[in-house]
């Protein structure tokens, strides 16, 4: 697929990104038959798009070997019915090594993720993210937050790169975040694509459309799609009172629970799919399962969320 190609499939998403954990078995190693269910099961529901091992799908946790098997057990389950990108991360030299793999898994393209800890000035970063998307033909999104953080002058040096198509944002600075759009509009105009990649980015999607950022990473996808639909279709069609009725009775109370435990934003999820009858096991260190509490709560709020959904549905039939 094309740096083209790919930008125009995502740029008017049909439904939420999604990002599919990993699944361990009992014994720790990856569970090949539930994760390709769980993609199965995301893509039927109404995916735009697979963005497989990545934070969610615990990238940091997976081998060279691991990763290549769940990209390509992901691009066979997607069986080219929407785009699989695939994390990349690491130092330069590994992150190279990751975006090969993920090439010859058959990956539409990558999600280029912060180099390991080191903090880098811009040149640098520049210089990796170049190196990454210069080592294969896949087209690159570049993930900021933490250590990687662009001024607006990178992000433009970014957008002219060939081969990079986007900035998927974890940072959450809006003020950046408008002075980036603004730079590369009039710096580098084109298609250069950005998403909302904060933690449950549902709850801030409200300020990242009024930049113009309306792509966005759904982890309640993983666990609750019909939810993550009726939000993505309500924000699409400026349903102001579901958008209002989903953000205070489920996803406001979802992400004050998630703040609740370090590394929640990817346990709670898991413990979420488990609630929903698929095994995908738990979280590998060093991350750690959620408490049972937290485990009871987010159940009854799953509950709580597909009540407020019919109650639109019987809104709508009066």
């Amino acid at each position: 697929m094309t740096s083209a190609s790919l930008a125009a499939r995502l740029t008017a998403p049909s439904g939420p990104l999604f990002f599919p954990v990993t699944a361990y078995a009992p014994g720790g190693e990856v569970d090949l038959a539930a994760y390709r269910a769980h993609v199965r099961h995301g893509v039927e529901a109404g995916a735009a798009a697979v963005f497989a091992c990545c934070g969610t799908g615990e990238f940091h946790a997976l081998t060279p070997e691991e990763f290549q098997t769940c990209v390509r057990a992901a691009v066979e389950e997607t069986a080219g019915r929407v785009p699989v990108v695939a994390g990349a991360g690491y130092g330069t030299a590994l992150a190279v090594r990751y975006a090969r793999l993920a090439e010859e898994a058959g990956a539409d393209g990558l999600l280029a993720m912060p180099p390991y800890l080191v903090l880098a000035g811009q040149e640098g970063l520049l210089r990796h993210y170049r190196d990454v998307a210069g080592a294969t033909s896949l087209p690159v999104i570049v993930y900021q937050r933490d250590n990687a953080v662009f001024t607006p002058e990178s992000v433009v040096e970014l957008a002219r790169t060939d081969g990079i198509i986007g900035l998927k944002d974890g940072l959450g600075d809006l003020d950046l975040m408008q002075r980036v759009v603004s730079a590369v509009r009039t710096e580098a105009p084109g298609d250069f694509l950005y998403f909302n990649g904060l933690p449950t980015a549902e709850q801030t999607q409200l300020a990242y459309r009024a930049l113009g950022v309306t792509l966005y990473s759904s982890a309640v996808f993983c666990f609750a799609p019909e939810i993550a639909l009726a939000f993505h279709r309500a924000l699409r069609s400026g349903d102001e009172a579901v958008v209002r009725r989903l953000l205070d009775g489920f996803y406001r109370p979802f992400v004050e629970l998630r703040a609740q435990g370090r590394g929640y934003a990817v346990a709670l999820v898991k413990a979420g799919v488990r609630l929903r009858g698929l095994d995908v096991g738990e979280v590998r260190p060093p991350l750690q399962e959620p408490t049972d509490d937290h485990v009871k709560q987010l159940a009854q709020l799953i509950e709580r969320g597909h009540a407020l959904l019919d109650d639109e549905r019987g809104e709508e039939g009066r």
